[in-house]
C-alpha cells in the first residue's frame, strides 16, 4: 500500500507532519480528515524519493520555456484571484504541470511558502528560472496586497513577449532555412562537380578565364584544405565571443548593430518597446520608479541604450526628469521622449509607456512582415548570382574553346 508524506493543521490549528498510508491520494486525504487533520500537502513517499534522485539531473538537462511560465503564471493569478489559499493554489499548479524542472522548481516553491516564506523569497532562490523582474514583481503584489492582479499582469507580459519572440523567429526561419540550402548547393558544386569539369579543362592547351581560375581555387581549397577552412570559421567564432565579452566590444558591436541600414531600425525598436513594457508593468504593479528602473536597464540587451536607462536612474535620484537624459542620448526617437516627458508632467506615466510600448509593438510587427516579403527574393537573386557564377566559370573555357575552333 502506498505511503504520504503530509503537512497539515490539526484542529487546535498546529502544524503537523508525518505519514499516512492509503491505496490512492484521496482515501489518505480522507483518512486524515477523520483525524481531524486538514493536509495542506500531501506527497507520495515515492515520489519525494525519486524528486530528490532527479533534481539533479532535470536541473542540468531539462529547460523551462518562457511559455511553460506565462501559462503557470497565469493559472496561478486566477487561482489566487479566487480567494485559494496560496499553498493550495502552488499545490493545484503543480500537480498539473508537465515541465519536469518547473514541476521541481514549483515543488520546491511550495515548501518553502508552506514552512512560511514569502513566493517571492522563494522563486528568488530560482534565478535560473524566474527573471529578477518576475521576482520583484511578485514582491511588489506581496506587499501591496494584490497578488493577483500583479500575476496577471505578469502573465500578460510574458504572453507578449512570447508573442514577439515567436514573431522575429518566425520571420527568420525562412530566409535562415534558404541561406542553409543555398550554402550546401553551391559548395556540393564547388566540392563534387567543379573537380569533375577540372579534368576537362587541364587536358587544354589554353588560358583559361580569370572567373574559371577563382572558381577552381576555391574548389581545391574547399576540398583539400577543408581543415583550414573550418578551423578559420572556428577561430572567427571564437574571437567574436572574446570582443563581445568585453566591455568595450560589446559596446562597439552594439552601435554598430543599431547603425545596420534596417535592422538597426528593427532592433531599437525592439529595445524601446521592451523598455516601455517592463517599466509600464512595473509600475502598474506598485514597484518604486527607482527600483523599476534597476530592473528595466537589465531587460535591454543593447549597452547604449541600457547606459542612457542608468542615466535616468540617477536623474531620477536627484529629483529630476526620465525623459531629459532619454532625449540627450540620442538612442531613442523624439516621439518617446515627447510622450514619456507629457506622461511625467500629467501623472499618467504608466498609461503613456504602455502606449508607446503597444504602437512600437505594432511597428515591429509590420518592419518585420515587410523584412521577411524582402528577404525572399533577396536571397534566392544571391543564390541565382552564386549558381550562376559557378555556369560561367564553366561555360566560358567551353566558348572560347568553340571560337578557336571554329576560327
Amino acid at each position: 500500500m502506498p505511503v504520504f508524506d503530509y503537512k497539515g493543521v490539526d484542529s487546535q490549528g498546529k502544524t503537523v507532519k508525518g505519514k499516512v498510508d492509503g491505496d490512492t491520494l484521496k482515501i489518505a486525504r480522507a483518512k486524515l480528515r477523520r483525524q481531524n487533520i486538514f493536509p495542506i500537502e500531501l506527497v507520495e513517499k515515492e515520489t519525494v524519493e525519486k524528486v530528490t534522485q532527479t533534481t539533479r539531473f532535470t536541473k542540468f538537462f531539462k529547460r523551462v520555456k518562457i511559455t511553460d511560465i506565462s501559462v503557470m503564471t497565469r493559472q496561478l493569478a486566477t487561482l489566487v484571484k479566487a480567494n485559494i489559499p496560496l499553498v493550495e493554489s502552488l499545490i493545484a499548479i503543480t500537480d498539473q504541470l508537465e515541465n519536469e524542472r518547473l514541476k521541481l522548481v514549483m515543488t520546491e516553491v511550495r515548501e518553502q511558502v508552506n514552512e512560511g516564506s514569502s513566493l517571492a523569497g522563494a522563486l528568488g532562490k530560482h534565478p535560473e528560472v524566474f527573471s529578477n523582474l518576475y521576482i520583484n514583481m511578485v514582491k511588489a503584489g506581496e506587499t501591496a496586497g494584490t497578488l493577483d492582479t500583479v500575476l496577471l499582469r505578469l502573465a500578460e507580459f510574458t504572453e507578449s513577449s512570447v508573442r514577439l519572440r515567436n514573431k522575429v523567429m518566425g520571420a527568420m526561419m525562412y530566409p535562415l532555412l534558404m541561406t542553409f540550402v543555398g550554402a550546401a548547393i553551391i559548395t556540393g558544386l564547388f566540392i563534387f562537380v567543379i573537380p569533375q569539369i577540372t579534368q576537362i579543362f587541364s587536358e587544354m592547351e589554353q588560358a583559361l578565364p580569370l572567373i574559371t581560375r577563382i572558381v577552381i581555387g576555391i574548389s581545391d581549397i574547399l576540398r583539400h584544405y577543408w581543415y583550414l577552412v573550418a578551423l578559420g570559421l572556428f577561430l572567427f567564432y571564437t574571437l567574436f565571443k572574446k570582443i563581445k565579452a568585453t566591455e568595450k566590444g560589446k559596446r562597439r558591436l552594439d552601435a554598430l548593430l543599431l547603425s545596420l541600414p534596417i535592422f538597426g531600425k528593427l532592433i531599437r525598436m525592439i529595445s524601446v518597446s521592451r523598455f516601455t513594457s517592463t517599466l509600464s508593468t512595473l509600475l502598474k504593479g506598485g514597484v518604486p520608479l527607482i527600483a523599476a528602473m534597476d530592473i528595466v536597464k537589465n531587460v535591454v540587451d543593447n549597452t547604449l541604450i541600457r547606459d542612457a536607462l542608468a542615466k535616468a536612474r540617477e536623474n531620477i535620484t536627484e529629483g529630476q526628469s526620465i525623459a531629459q537624459p532619454l532625449r540627450e542620448s540620442g538612442e531613442f526617437p523624439a516621439i518617446v521622449t515627447h510622450m514619456i516627458s507629457i506622461g511625467e508632467k500629467t501623472g499618467e506615466l504608466e498609461s503613456m509607456l504602455n502606449t508607446i510600448s503597444d504602437a512600437y509593438d505594432n511597428e515591429v510587427n509590420t518592419t518585420i512582415t515587410a523584412l521577411t516579403q524582402l528577404l525572399e527574393p533577396i536571397m534566392i537573386l544571391l543564390m541565382g548570382v552564386g549558381v550562376g557564377i559557378i555556369v560561367m566559370a564553366v561555360l566560358l573555357p567551353i566558348l572560347n574553346l568553340n571560337n578557336i575552333a571554329s576560327s
